[in-house]
């Protein structure tokens, strides 16, 4: 059995983050919301340690997330974080109290209580940077916990009780801003819990293999293809383990980069020489788009038609006994588990469609994150512009574009945003830039070009950088960069007469402008 740490969820924004922090220290963690598992199946599943997760409530409140006391005496090391140690601490008896005792929201200076010899901050300073964002504090400890730090408003930023391997930070170490979190983490992994660091992608990508070639020998294997990273990955992972027995259904809605439905036939037909049909439905999803301009209901029209056309392809090869999907770890977590909020629903984890008769579904890479999923790529051979590329919507081009999708718009799109990434490439920018592309407003303004009066679309180029894109901040690109790209914008594109440059971060905005 590997070893695992169960992140238990009670509302975070911040949970899946933590599950990445504990895996990049090559130690699997899952998420579970914290209705979703009792104290006796902790116990059983035999978890190396437990995380509980931040959360917007107050602890007090009567509809606040509560859990069983009983976790706490498993002899299963915990540590609480944010919300999880005022969790702690009030299922231990300790008192948690409101904004009153001391808010606090950024960058602090912790201090580390002197003489503690605590384990979990063993070869961190004395005084370090960590980050803040909470209204209530633990304003007395529970009976044998001991404070191990504070912070100019909060007395005790974190506690712990030695003896039963409790321990609980006020402050969030999973995040970047926190300068020593990440040995925070480490400590509590090795020091405390006794892990061992085991979690490696490239045994996963190698049982995966093997398990697959096993328990879909002879099956016949439908997976629809995007292009994208997540299903691709998938789909040479099943390739690797049953060849031709999967089919690959790519269904190219016309609103992809330039030249990018042609890459992605080239690339898994020719290269890997899987069985792949390609569908070029471009017209039939601008007819059904064809007056609508709330990003929302573009959305919604987009996946409803390729799950019809998919539907209709699927009939065509008669019967199929497994569907395969490109679902990883945060589509299952985003999806809503408990009394998490549903960032957005995914189509992948929302059931089968009705109409086509399958016997099962593999989703081989659930267990992954997107680092993690390009990581496997790369073990599989995929070439790294596939594995590398832009994050790009599944809508594709239709959440880049404001107001309603014409070819003319995608037409000008395809090119504006061809020549931004040819100068980010050139700047040799495009590894230290997480994501840049180009939208299509739905505004027009006045032009001059040559001797004439031109009246045409602005057009707004979009860089940011980040770590996990739960937060980003717009790059800083050379003005000698934007210059150029602006220029040739303009030059080469007809129709468009103006660029400008977003210098918004998220937040408050989105990285997509819909």
């Amino acid at each position: 059995m590997k070893e695992k740490i169960l992140v238990l969820d009670f509302g975070g924004q911040y949970n899946q983050l933590i599950a990445r922090r504990v895996r990049e220290l090559h130690v699997y963690a899952e998420i579970k919301p914290y209705r979703g598992i009792t104290p006796e199946e902790i116990k059983m599943t035999g978890y190396k340690g437990i995380i509980f997760t931040g959360g917007p409530n107050s602890v007090y409140e009567k509809e606040s997330p509560h859990y069983d006391p009983a976790v706490l005496k498993l002899g299963i090391p915990v540590l609480g974080i944010c919300y999880g140690q005022q969790l702690m601490a009030w299922m231990e008896g300790g008192t948690v109290s409101g904004a009153d005792h001391g808010s606090e929201y950024g960058k602090t200076v912790l201090e580390l209580a002197e003489g503690e010899e605590n384990p979990l901050f063993s070869q961190i300073p004395s005084e370090s940077i960590c980050w803040m964002s909470h209204t209530d504090a633990v304003t007395r400890t529970p009976a044998g916990f001991r404070i191990a730090a504070s912070t100019e408003n909060c007395p005790c930023a974190s506690m712990y009780d030695k003896e039963r391997k409790l321990y609980a930070v006020q402050f969030h170490p999973e995040v970047a801003h926190t300068t020593y979190g990440r040995k925070m983490i480490e400590n509590f992994l090795f020091k405390i819990c006794g892990c061992c660091g085991e979690w490696n992608i490239d045994d996963f990508v190698e049982r995966s293999i093997e398990n697959y070639r096993r328990t879909l020998a002879g099956k016949k294997v439908l997976l629809a293809l995007s292009g994208g990273v997540d299903s691709s990955v998938a789909a040479v992972l099943l390739h690797k383990a049953i060849g031709q027995n999967l089919t690959c259904v790519f269904v190219d809605h016309g609103l992809l980069r330039k030249d990018e439905g042609d890459y992605v036939e080239e690339t898994f037909r020719k290269a890997f020489g899987m069985n792949l049909i390609r569908v070029n439905a471009a017209e039939r999803f601008l007819r059904k788009l064809a007056g609508i301009t709330d990003p929302e209901a573009k959305r919604k029209i987009i996946g409803t038609e390729f799950i019809r056309i998919f539907e209709e392809e699927a009939k065509k090869l008669g019967k199929i006994d497994v569907l395969a999907q490109g679902t990883i770890y945060p589509d299952v977590v985003e999806s809503g588990k408990g009394d998490s909020a549903v960032i957005k629903s995914h189509h992948n984890v929302g059931g089968l469609p009705d109409v086509i008769d399958f016997d099962e579904i593999v989703e081989p890479l659930r267990e992954l994150f997107k680092d993690e999923v390009r990581e496997a790529g790369k073990q599989l051979g995929i070439p790294h512009e596939l594995i590398s590329r832009q994050p790009f919507p599944g809508p594709g081009l239709a959440v880049r574009i404001i107001g309603e999708i014409t070819e003319e718009k995608l037409a000008l799109l395809r090119e504006a945003d061809e020549i931004f990434t040819e100068e980010i490439d050139r700047a040799n920018l495009e590894f230290t830039t997480n994501q840049y592309f180009v939208v299509l407003t739905d505004t027009k303004s006045v032009g001059v070009k040559g001797d004439a009066r031109t009246y045409g679309y602005v057009a707004a180029m979009r860089a940011v950088t980040t770590e996990d894109f739960m937060t980003a901040e717009w790059a800083r690109l050379p003005w000698e960069l934007i210059e150029s790209a602006s220029r040739r914008i303009t030059n080469e594109v007809s129709g468009i007469t103006r660029v400008v440059y977003d210098v918004t971060s998220k937040p408050p905005a989105t990285v997509e402008w819909e």
